[in-house]
């Protein structure tokens, strides 16, 4: 059910060849456009650290955020966890028929993107730089596989083991050089 005080945002999302759906339904740190009116961009910042006292003890992963539970948190078929990245998920949509068919829609390119649904418990709006900074998660309610997201950098694929491990290399590479860069930045200003 959708509700008017609930929010929803897409992130990363794999397949992987062995019936599993992982990725991130939240990512940290990455300023989004989500509005834009007489050329100036309204941007959104999840903080890390957002969902370090969110209640996911139920969970869904679903499709459009609504309809029926593919996966759940609650019977272990859903997985949530953070890392240095955002919120990773990873779960197994094979218990039932429903849930084996959106895995199929994924393997096929139908499903390509991931939102989450939420509610904020604390946030801070920089009118300056039209950013809003989302420091703490209240609630997750799903992670939801869609077509068009609010966040364009998210992707669902099907993968294999291999190419889902060689992914999460690549982000850690990603992230080393970011924290390096910060770093450099840093001592270049001291």
């Amino acid at each position: 059910m959708i509700s008017k005080d609930r929010q929803y945002r897409a992130f990363d999302i794999q397949a992987d060849g062995g019936g599993k759906i992982e990725g991130y339904a939240a990512v940290f740190e990455q300023p989004t456009v989500l509005y834009e009116s007489d050329g100036i961009q309204y941007k959104e910042v999840i903080s890390r650290g957002a969902f370090d006292n969110a209640e996911m003890s139920d969970v869904v992963l679903n499709v459009g955020h609504q309809g029926k539970p593919a996966a759940r948190t609650k019977n272990g078929t859903l997985e949530l966890k953070t890392d240095d990245y955002g919120l990773h998920f990873r779960a197994d949509p094979n218990r039932t028929s429903y849930g084996r068919a959106v895995k199929e829609d994924v393997d096929a390119g139908l499903l390509d993107k991931a939102s989450f649904a939420f509610t904020v418990a604390e946030e801070v709006y920089d009118r300056a730089a039209h950013t809003r900074r989302i420091n703490a998660i209240k609630r997750v309610y799903d992670c939801a596989l869609v077509d068009f997201p609010a966040y364009e950098g998210t992707y669902v694929m099907a993968r294999s083991f291999f190419e889902v491990e060689a992914e999460k290399e690549r982000a850690e590479a990603r992230n080393a050089l970011e924290l390096a860069l910060a770093r450099y930045k840093y001592t270049e200003v001291s």
